[in-house]
């Protein structure tokens, strides 16, 4: 099974989009192995986009990004990342395929409600930044009851 960590941005989290959002995941058979409530700070941000310090959005990408809270999860599935990616549609949502969370929940290329995580490597990186390994959950369950 592959993991991808995906981020509810604020713009969706500001719009209650969250629930939608975390829904359509689990609908298409992800499992959340990992989620928290955080709000991004300067110091997060530049670790989590260094390969855009420099570039002329960046200082507009960190003010988006810690400008509220925003949810951290790592889904679990078959071919997490490139289905994740799909499901999240194109990045500037006038481009975005119908059905896409993007098409549905973002209101531009920069505002554009969620990420997710482009390769193994990536996402790899990007999930040692939002969580530990015993924040994790890498087993099975069953309720008890």
């Amino acid at each position: 099974m592959e993991k991808t960590l995906v981020l509810i941005k604020p713009d969706a989290f500001d719009k209650h989009y969250s629930g939608d959002i975390i829904k359509r995941y689990e609908q298409e058979g992800f499992r959340i192995v990992a989620m928290k409530l955080l709000k991004m700070d300067e110091r997060l941000a530049s670790i989590h986009y260094a390969e855009h310090i420099g570039r002329p959005y960046y200082q507009d990408l960190v003010g988006f990004m810690t400008s509220g809270p925003l949810i951290a999860m790592v889904l679990e599935g078959e071919n997490a990342i490139a289905r994740v990616r799909e499901i999240n549609g194109k990045t500037n949502p006038a481009e975005a395929a119908e059905g896409t969370i993007r098409k549905q929940f973002a209101a531009s290329g920069r505002r554009n409600a969620v990420h997710a995580s482009d390769s193994p490597a990536s996402a790899k990186r990007e999930i040692s930044i939002f969580f530990s390994e015993c924040e994790i959950y890498d087993g099975t369950y069953e309720i008890m009851g």
